[in-house]
């Protein structure tokens, strides 16, 4: 289905808010109460319907990356990835996995070649032998805007204040003026990718890895596509149609699994491990911790969606949160959980 008016209007419209949500959102950052001293009263619920009221409310849809598409798969740990962390799926057999790839924007009908979808996102359920689950989530997109839950509410109410009708500068342009990164982020170029088998997903928060011996490490989730990045071209970009890149998975599945490298990017001195807003230079070490191969488009897709959640704070021993705003996103999920299953 294609977007309705107002849903165009509001591309064309907001074009600069939706821009700088791109990433904003696409990590599901919250309102939940890591500082406690800056962020006071404001609840993930309100997040929620804040977010509602960018997008519109949609009945069952999540509030950011509505439209997506949930596939199974397996996830096969290399061979050093135990030396790492004494997590189960880093060692051992393979586990299974369940796949989501999605589009930015909460907005179910957005269309693939809009550039409002961008950046792409991919979270990962891996099902452990104890059976609990364990998950990562991930975005196209090396970087986030804000440095702190504080600035990240701010950056939401300047966003909340700054419609088309909004007075000259906006507070989203005053937002600008006293927070450069947001504003180079807007800025960064944002490709409309062949397929979401051929890009790569950041998870830009950090965690700690400990290993059976107690060693432990600090880094930054990667998944790389084995088929290498690839982009269309301005001309392929305008033949796309809207479902391009859900047909695309599902055809590609069809005829031979999808692999991505888990990679670790390893923090070192100096780095900060709280600071999203942040990419660590390519230079840093990256370690291999296994292979993700995605199989089949799952069946009843839209019942599985409804059902499916994803808490990046939930971990087995041997992986802890490092960056405070993971707990800010788990906390936020649940609220949108709840809200989608609302009739």
């Amino acid at each position: 289905m294609a977007p309705s008016t107002r849903q165009c209007a509001m591309h064309t419209q907001k074009k600069v808010l939706a821009s700088i949500l791109l990433a904003v959102l696409s990590v599901g950052a919250a309102f939940a109460q890591s500082n406690p001293d800056t962020v006071q009263g404001v609840l993930p619920d309100q997040l929620v319907k804040g977010l509602n009221g960018v997008f519109g409310k949609h009945t069952g849809a999540r509030a950011v990356h509505a439209k997506g598409i949930v596939l199974d798969g397996s996830f096969q740990p290399a061979a050093g990835a135990a030396a790492l962390s004494k997590a189960p799926h880093f060692a051992g057999a393979g586990v299974p996995v369940r796949v989501r790839f999605s589009n930015f924007a909460g907005i179910p009908t957005v269309a693939d070649n809009d550039a409002g979808a961008n950046p792409r996102g991919l979270a990962v359920k891996f099902y452990l032998p104890d059976g609990t689950a364990t998950d990562i989530v991930a975005h196209s997109f090396d970087g986030f805007p804000s440095a702190t839950s504080a600035d990240f509410r701010d950056l939401l109410i300047a966003i909340g204040q700054s419609g088309p009708d909004a007075a000259k500068p906006t507070a989203l342009e005053t937002y600008f003026g006293t927070h450069p990164k947001a504003k180079a982020f807007l800025t960064a170029p944002k490709p409309m990718p062949e397929s979401y088998a051929t890009l790569p997903y950041y998870g830009v928060n950090a965690f700690k890895f400990t290993n059976a011996k107690g060693k432990a490490v600090y880094g930054r989730y990667q998944f790389v596509p084995v088929a290498s990045s690839h982009f269309l071209s301005k001309e392929q970009e305008a033949a796309a149609g809207p479902q391009f890149l859900i047909d695309e998975i599902g055809q590609r599945t069809r005829k031979a699994p999808v692999q991505f490298k888990l990679m670790l990017q390893l923090a070192e001195r100096g780095d900060d491990l709280h600071d999203p807003s942040v990419a660590w230079p390519k230079s840093r070490k990256q370690v291999e911790l296994g292979t993700l191969t995605v199989k089949s488009v799952v069946a009843d897709n839209p019942s599985v969606q409804s059902k499916l959640l994803f808490l990046p704070n939930i971990l087995p021993a041997g992986i802890e949160p490092e960056d405070p705003m993971i707990n800010i996103r788990s906390a936020t999920y649940p609220a949108s959980y709840g809200a989608r299953q609302e009739r």
